[in-house]
């Protein structure tokens, strides 16, 4: 091998070690408070965020499986997206499918509220308050991290599968005038709508 590939291949490695070197291996899943100590907090007679949440976020390595905590109170939203486009709209999109609200509800002002994000997702996410018709947003109260493989995500975070499609029932699958089950596509069907019901269940519990 030509000493000037050798050379290349040998700083490439080094290069690649420095990268991976920069990303602690997750050894446990974190919280981490937003802002830290000043919590997610905007002052409309300043037009200001109660800390720089990009430089926070620049100071934190995030991995699946941890959670964002919001310290904040009612005046302000908690938006996560996925969707860089919508992010730098400053306005939550309803019709989203990435996109989602934490938190909403509560219509009584200034009310502290404490808010856990799970990260579920690897790659980059977006936060934002969209209050006061994203003046918020526009003044600080954004920002976006990376998320990292870790230790992947816990059992609690894990939706359970759902079951495969099955066809509608036939004529033939109706029950009779006397009750009761007369197939076992009845039965498929009464055990698909209970692992639903389920899972439905499981979300509204996180």
């Amino acid at each position: 091998m030509p000493m000037a590939t050798m050379l290349y291949l040998t700083v490439l490695a080094l290069s690649i070690t420095a990268v991976a070197s920069d990303t602690p291996a997750a050894t446990q899943y974190t919280n981490h408070t937003v802002g830290g100590a000043s919590g997610w907090f905007f002052n409309t007679t300043t037009n200001t965020s109660s800390a720089n949440y990009t430089t926070w976020a620049a100071s934190q390595t995030f991995n699946l499986g941890d959670y964002l905590i919001f310290n904040t109170n009612t005046n302000q939203t908690v938006i996560q997206t996925y969707n860089e486009t919508i992010y730098r709209s400053c306005v939550m999109d309803d019709a989203s499918d990435d996109t989602f609200e934490y938190g909403g509800g509560n219509n009584q002002s200034g009310v502290p509220v404490m808010i856990p994000v799970p990260l579920t997702e690897n790659g980059t996410n977006y936060y934002y308050s969209d209050a006061d018709n994203a003046v918020q947003c526009q003044h600080g109260m954004a920002f976006q991290i990376v998320v990292n493989y870790g230790l992947g995500l816990p059992p609690s975070l894990v939706l359970p599968a759902l079951a495969p499609y099955v066809d509608p029932p036939t004529a033939s699958d109706v029950p009779s005038s006397g009750g009761g089950l007369r197939t076992n596509a009845n039965l498929r069907w009464v055990v698909w709508d209970i692992m639903r019901f389920g899972a439905c269940l499981f979300i509204l519990l996180l």
